[in-house]
């Protein structure tokens, strides 16, 4: 038998907590669902270096900040306390372990949600089971023979157990980036497979927060936001190509807008590949034992490989009769902040954008309460 009610939010994430929030401020009743066990539950997942790469005023929830006695940019551990801790204030209490196999419009017009564990109905359904939420693993000729592991970058936790040890991370995201980071902190022999053209923006800049300085350019095109840092970002940054990196034709603004990609906020990665610390190297090819094979035909020898290669947000797995109407080539919301083409179908957490996820996540969630809210009220008038 179903379980009825006004409005199911799928995850019990950042975006899913916000969504949360909103409609408990505007009295919408509603059924939280989560795969895991926990609140924040991928947040308790990542590495342990991990913290916020925007700063915790920009980055609070809705209707409630950061404590103040967290740093700047808050740390993993502190992000995950903040989200229990969000979910306490609102009296958020999800339905856990409800892994969600399919979401689908009935004849009526409601929806029906099918769980491993029953069924729920609703008029409405919120997806925001987050950006990150299948891990892409690529895979290359001859990788069953190489001998050390190789994992993605969900399944790293930080670099203690590869000291002096040989490892290549493939990928040059904000993750890849940070990963070799923390290999080189802890010791390790770190190289760093870079298959294309990349963006690198400090996190700060004259002590200010980058994300300030998105702020400040929101009212601009991103061509033209781009041409106006670009001399600054490059005095701030440095010439990436002795370095062994190309940069992007695009500037950042340009790479989120259209690319739809974060550039990489830079958290002293680039002073250990200057130092030495870390190598730079082109795209992997392929694996002989433990040797690996680069795009500019050097080989070089291996003991571990950490895949940072991102996910994908896995939506038209359970989306299967609307993926076409509402997601677009790349299996992302073609809608945001408000209901998508499919009536009583919404999307939180998935528009990129230069002044943050969290912030963005905030005000999409506000939206959301509202207008379910409005559309709520006008049903029963």
């Amino acid at each position: 038998m179903a379980t009825d009610t006004d409005t199911i939010v799928i995850g019990a994430g950042p975006a899913g907590l916000a969504v949360g929030a909103a409609l408990r401020r505007a009295q919408v009743p509603f059924v939280m669902l989560d795969r895991g066990a926990r609140v924040g539950d991928s947040w308790r997942g990542h590495y342990d270096r991990l913290h916020l790469h925007t700063p915790k005023a920009l980055s609070a929830l809705p209707f409630r900040p950061f404590p103040r006695t967290y740093p700047r940019y808050p740390s993993r551990e502190q992000v995950v306390e903040y989200l229990e801790d969000y979910a306490r204030a609102f009296d958020l209490r999800p339905d856990f372990r409800r892994e969600v196999r399919r979401c689908a419009r009935d004849g009526d017009g409601a929806w029906t949600v099918s769980t491993g564990d029953g069924e729920y109905r609703a008029e409405r359904v919120v997806v925001a089971t987050g950006y990150n939420r299948v891990p892409n693993e690529p895979r290359w000729p001859g990788q069953e023979s190489f001998p050390g592991p190789v994992l993605h970058s969900r399944a790293y936790t930080n670099g203690a157990a590869f000291r002096d040890r040989r490892v290549l991370v493939v990928g040059f995201g904000n993750s890849g980036a940070e990963i070799a980071l923390d290999l080189a902190e802890h010791g390790a022999r770190c190289t760093v497979a870079v298959r294309g053209k990349v963006n690198v923006i400090p996190r700060d800049l004259l002590g200010v927060p980058i994300v300030v300085f998105a702020l400040a350019c929101r009212p601009l095109p991103p061509r033209v936001a781009d041409a106006m840092n670009a001399l600054t970002l490059r005095l701030a940054v440095g010439d990436l190509a002795p370095l062994g990196l190309t940069k992007r034709d695009d500037g950042p603004f340009v790479e989120i807008a259209e690319g739809r990609q974060i550039p990489v906020i830079d958290v002293g990665t680039l002073a250990r590949i200057r130092r030495g610390d870390i190598v730079v190297r082109g795209a992997l090819e392929s694996f002989d034992g433990d040797e690996v094979r680069f795009a500019d035909g050097t080989r070089e020898r291996f003991d571990a490989v950490v895949l940072a290669t991102g996910f994908t947000a896995g939506l038209p797995a359970f989306l299967p009769d609307h993926a076409a109407s509402v997601l677009d080539a790349h299996g992302r919301p073609r809608t945001h902040r408000r209901e998508s083409g499919v009536p009583g179908l919404y999307f939180c957490g998935y528009d990129l954008a230069a002044t943050g996820m969290l912030r963005q996540i905030a005000i999409e969630a506000v939206a959301i309460g509202r207008d379910i809210s409005v559309r709520r009220g006008a049903a029963s008038a």
